[in-house]
């Protein structure tokens, strides 16, 4: 089956989101969009995951628990993982590579916790928006030992990317899939990078605000609608 997908949405713990993007505003904008199955990716936080998977399960929605990680590389990397417990694994692995800087919310913004019903929690002191002392092997490994998988993020961007920062796609660790941006040409990109014939690319949005949530616009086969289906076909 097409699966229209959208795996690269921050919510407002993200600091440079909106603070308008809780669990329940991007569930509900994804169902209205026709998403069958998004992404919930904070910088190198997974803290609003399960609100959001929770609302995705009112909504016939399948969200995905993921994170976007900085690397010492200062390559941004989307982690998907199986469930919450797995992705809370993670942001433990993360936040013991962070630094410890607190947060400064009159310059990055608020980073807000919320629960399932748009509550605030609480709102995470530690700085999100800097790179973790994790390499991209060391991502690499961490989150496929907990049974994830990592897409490069935006690779056609001039920073934060694995181009950018590399320039290159590393042959090691072996990647399937990379990540476009919503704005990407990619005909024209692949033209100027013709060695990313052999990848498979997936364009998300990386949305900070509810209107930038992908339309139905990018898809991937799947045999059935679910995180594990989705898990085994990126591999």
């Amino acid at each position: 089956m097409k699966a229209f997908a959208d795996l690269h949405i921050h919510s407002a713990l993200s600091p440079c989101s909106d603070n308008d993007m809780t669990p329940n505003n991007i569930v509900n904008m994804a169902y209205l969009k026709g998403l069958d199955i998004i992404a919930i990716t904070d910088h190198n936080s997974t803290e609003n995951c399960r609100a959001v998977v929770d609302c995705g399960k009112k909504r016939g929605i399948v969200v995905v628990p993921g994170m976007e990680l900085e690397t010492r590389e200062e390559v941004h990397m989307v982690c998907l993982f199986p469930g919450v417990d797995e992705a809370c694994k993670m942001q433990e692995i993360v936040y013991n590579a962070l630094p410890d800087v607190e947060n400064r919310e009159d310059i990055f913004g608020q980073q807000v916790m919320m629960d399932e019903e748009d509550n605030i929690k609480g709102y995470l002191k530690r700085l999100l928006l800097t790179a973790s002392n994790l390499s991209i092997d060391d991502a690499y490994l961490h989150v496929t030992s907990l049974g994830g998988v990592v897409i490069p993020a935006h690779i056609d961007r001039d920073s934060y990317s694995m181009i950018s920062n590399l320039g290159i796609i590393p042959s090691t660790p072996k990647m399937k899939y990379l990540e476009v941006s919503k704005g990407c040409d990619v005909e024209k990109f692949l033209e100027s990078n013709p060695y990313l014939k052999e990848f498979n690319l997936i364009r998300s949005s990386d949305a900070h605000t509810l209107g930038n949530i992908l339309e139905r616009e990018s898809s991937i086969e799947l045999e059935e609608l679910s995180i594990e289906c989705l898990l085994s076909t990126l591999r």
